[in-house]
């Protein structure tokens, strides 16, 4: 049963220096014109009939980056300046989350909007803000009772010390410690080891999760879709984009994705049929040179719409018909392993067995992850997820 609530309760309109004016813009094909705005002008629209609600949170109170709660209405107000990828978007900017009384306030409150869009089937596009709002997208899926996959575009790994003071540098402990069983996996995209504790690096291991070293993305990027199409939320934070791209932040880095790289991995995850919720932090226009780290903010929000309104739906759950289907014995295990390529995508998913008999698990991979099985390598996709349900 759908979460009743009234949002607008929940939300404070777009202010007027937040939306350009029409006239200085496209009247046709621009996203200024194409979306649906929550502004002091405009009543809260019947946001059910929308595929995706952009929602700003000026959150910052956890954060050693402020005021990167200044971002959201400098990044809808460029977003809006685009032309939209395709002429079927149905878009709605709900305007800005009210901000609690404390920080956990604010938590509370977006993670009854999140949960609520989401069980509508709206894709909730967030808008920082710190990335400790992180902490409160989960909380949606745990209202709902959904386990889920994360994933992080990250320079750091954020886990943390659980017994200081929580940050937006230490949000996935809090996650872990709140409640595991609703978190399946995570995985972080881009992290760079100099800014790795190698006791977090062990965890990670321990606990089956997928952490990819900076190098290992840009060696192939394209290798980075198969985790991306089996996440549920991913949170992305602008700090794992070099500085001479994104300079916007408190503590850049000189090395990173670059800005054309976290456009593709953002359309990669719009692509995902599974994932339902997107946010992208840490962006402080404090620090930013001529807007160029609040365009590419709102550039990489497109990228990851215009993915949205490319989506396939091949998972091989269902019409397993469509598939081809490759068997593989691997003799270290005595195992035959599955796996399973889209004639639609040629996008590829391998299976995994449950002990107990029980309906096996499928999980996306990649054609490499294929040719690594054929020569009696085990992938690691398929060996961690293994290891989790057995």
């Amino acid at each position: 049963m759908t979460n009743q609530i009234n949002i607008a309760d929940y939300l404070n309109p777009v202010k007027p220096d937040a939306v350009l004016e029409l006239k200085d813009h496209p009247k046709f094909n621009s996203m200024l014109a194409s979306i649906a705005i929550y502004s002091d002008e405009k009543k809260l629209p019947e946001y059910k009939a929308f595929d995706i609600a952009i929602i700003g949170v000026e959150e910052d109170r956890n954060s050693n980056n402020k005021p990167c709660g200044t971002a959201p209405n400098k990044i809808r107000n460029l977003f809006y300046r685009l032309y939209k990828p395709t002429q079927a978007v149905k878009i709605v900017d709900l305007g800005n989350l009210k901000q609690g009384q404390t920080v956990n306030d604010t938590y509370f409150g977006l993670a009854e909007i999140l949960s609520h869009l989401i069980e509508c089937n709206i894709l909730p596009v967030i808008i920082g803000g710190s990335q400790d709002l992180t902490y409160s997208n989960y909380l949606a899926y745990e209202k709902l009772e959904r386990q889920i996959n994360i994933v992080a575009i990250d320079s750091k790994l954020n886990l943390g010390n659980a017994d200081e003071e929580f940050t937006s540098e230490s949000y996935l402990s809090k996650i872990i410690l709140r409640n595991a069983k609703y978190l399946f996996n995570y995985t972080n995209l881009g992290f760079q080891s100099y800014y790795v504790d190698p006791d977090e690096l062990e965890l990670m291991k321990k606990m089956y999760f997928d952490a990819v070293r900076l190098g290992i993305v840009h060696e192939d990027l394209r290798e980075t879709e198969p985790l991306l199409r089996d996440a549920d939320l991913l949170t992305f934070d602008i700090t794992a984009i070099r500085q001479s791209d994104a300079p916007a932040n408190k503590f850049p880095s000189p090395n990173g994705l670059s800005g054309e790289e976290a456009c593709q991995i953002a359309k990669y995850a719009g692509l995902s049929d599974r994932l339902t919720s997107f946010g992208i932090y840490e962006i402080n226009p404090q620090y930013d040179i001529n807007n160029q780290t609040q365009q590419l903010a709102a550039q990489i929000i497109w990228y990851f719409i215009d993915g949205y309104y490319q989506r396939k739906n091949d998972y091989p759950k269902t019409n397993i018909e469509q598939y081809i289907k490759f068997i593989v014995n691997l003799q270290q295990i005595n195992q035959e392993i599955n796996f399973y390529k889209s004639q639609k995508t040629n996008r590829w998913w391998v299976e995994v067995p449950v002990v107990d008999k029980r309906e096996s698990v499928i999980v996306s991979c990649s054609y490499n992850d294929y040719q690594k099985a054929s020569n009696q390598e085990i992938p690691d996709r398929w060996w961690n997820t293994y290891q989790k349900i057995c």
